[in-house]
């Protein structure tokens, strides 16, 4: 099963770039047991539209079933990594 951690972001974003140390983290101990896309809502805004981004920043994780979890604002690393685990990375 692969899993997707979609992160919808903006560079004008103040709480994105606290998030991105976060993720960073993450996907430095888990390695390749899930992917990380990032999209700049700016230019990519129909992405944004279809997963109804309101605020940033906004992590979608993803598998092959769907959406697991959503998180709107600054989430602690601790709940995407258990989300992750839900979504079988």
């Amino acid at each position: 099963m692969s899993v997707t951690l979609k992160d919808f972001y903006a560079d004008w974003c103040g709480p994105c770039k606290t998030q991105d140390p976060i993720l960073e983290e993450i996907r430095d101990d888990w390695g390749d047991r899930f992917n990380i896309e990032k999209v700049n809502v700016d230019e990519k805004q129909d992405v944004a539209n279809e997963y109804q981004v309101r605020s940033l920043p906004t992590l979608v994780i993803e598998n092959d079933d769907g959406v697991v979890e959503r998180f709107v604002g600054v989430t602690q690393r601790e709940d995407i990594e258990d989300a992750l685990e839900q979504a079988g990375a």
